[in-house]
């Protein structure tokens, strides 16, 4: 069990949960009794609070709103299965992640005692948010944001992070339709890509509407010298199975270092299965399709843990990948993946924290 610092704590009245139906949890709309909250002013970090969940008033200068440094993290805990303890996935990667996009912002790092510590109470305190369900969980977002109220192109010198979390149901609720970037970019090479920058998103809702007008679910982006090689799906990094073997794009500064990414990739090795990081040209893709060998696809994130691709689709060529039937390596690991969030099977990677 993690012994937690004290944080001044305001709770609420009156809780929401007794109104909430959670058997009907849609992804990020629902949100528990409280948030934690800390201000960055004058060269440090201001004792931190946890307080109801509300609404936060902003200047209209507010300088994250028109230069857009803001940052975040994507995280998850579920209950254990066989005891009342409340299991984390990989807190402390996700707070070295968040530093790390910090540093590329411009933005001051957090601590990580003060990040840990902070996500530890608050799931503490609201723990009967986590849901029971299947296929549900909690979801923690960890965010930080410029707030200088003043209009000037500089580093802000006041900042605001905050944690709220939100009980949730699956992201996806079938496979996927993917459709290959051939025009627009995500991240070029010295770019922000490798950071959970709120920007690398808000670049991506115009191509995304796009790829939804073809009938398409989502984005795979590629890289913008040759819109050939394949990066990383627009919520999640991407692999793809050939003949047994899984491949997945190498990180090379305008990918997202995925946890779940790394997470899969040591669980295929512990399975026998080999992992191989490389640049995959789009047509490798299409032509082990055409030979039979490209036996599946899959994208992997916080968000969506796993979900399967049922077709790819690139300038004016498409191709549908494999039944379900066929989906036994993604299938395998993510039950391997789901067994260790809920404490179902030994945790030999030491990922998981109980709170």
């Amino acid at each position: 069990m993690i012994n937690i610092m004290p944080i001044n704590i305001e709770r609420v009245k009156h809780s929401r949960l007794p109104e909430i139906d959670f058997n009907n949890l849609p992804f990020g709309r629902i949100f528990s009794d409280h948030m934690f909250v800390a201000d960055y002013e004058n060269g440090e970090w201001k004792e931190g609070q946890i307080v109801p969940y509300a609404d936060i008033p902003l200047s209209p200068a507010t300088s994250a709103l028109h230069y857009g440094q803001a940052i975040f993290e994507g995280m998850k805990c579920d209950r254990d299965a066989n005891s009342t303890d409340v299991l984390i996935f990989r807190p402390q990667d996700n707070a070295r992640r968040f530093n790390q996009s910090a540093v590329r912002m411009g933005m001051p790092e957090v601590p990580e005692e003060l990040f840990l510590e902070a996500l530890y109470e608050l799931i503490r305190l609201d723990r009967n948010w986590v849901p029971t369900e299947a296929n549900s969980c909690m979801y923690m977002r960890p965010f930080m944001f410029a707030t200088d109220p003043m209009l000037g192109v500089r580093p802000s010198d006041t900042y605001k992070f905050m944690i709220i979390t939100c009980p949730v149901g699956p992201y996806y609720s079938k496979p996927l339709n993917v459709l290959v970037a051939d025009k627009y970019v995500r991240a070029f090479p010295g770019g922000t890509g490798y950071a959970k920058a709120a920007g690398n998103y808000a670049a991506s809702m115009y191509p995304m509407t796009l790829a939804k007008e073809k009938g398409y679910d989502q984005v795979l982006w590629t890289d913008g010298f040759t819109h050939e090689y394949l990066e990383e799906i627009g919520t999640m990094n991407v692999f793809f199975v050939i003949d047994g073997k899984a491949y997945t794009p190498e990180l090379d500064g305008t990918i997202l270092q995925g946890i779940t990414r790394d997470s899969i990739m040591q669980l295929l090795r512990e399975q026998g299965v080999e992992v191989i990081e490389k640049k995959i040209n789009v047509h490798e893709i299409f032509e082990a399709h055409k030979k039979g060998t490209l036996q599946e696809a899959f994208g992997a994130g916080t968000a969506a843990t796993i979900i399967s691709i049922s077709g790819i689709g690139y300038k004016n060529q498409h191709i549908d990948l494999p039944s379900a039937a066929s989906r036994t390596v993604s299938e395998k690991v993510k039950k391997h993946l789901n067994d260790i969030k809920c404490g179902l099977t030994n945790d030999i990677f030491d990922w998981i924290v109980r709170v």
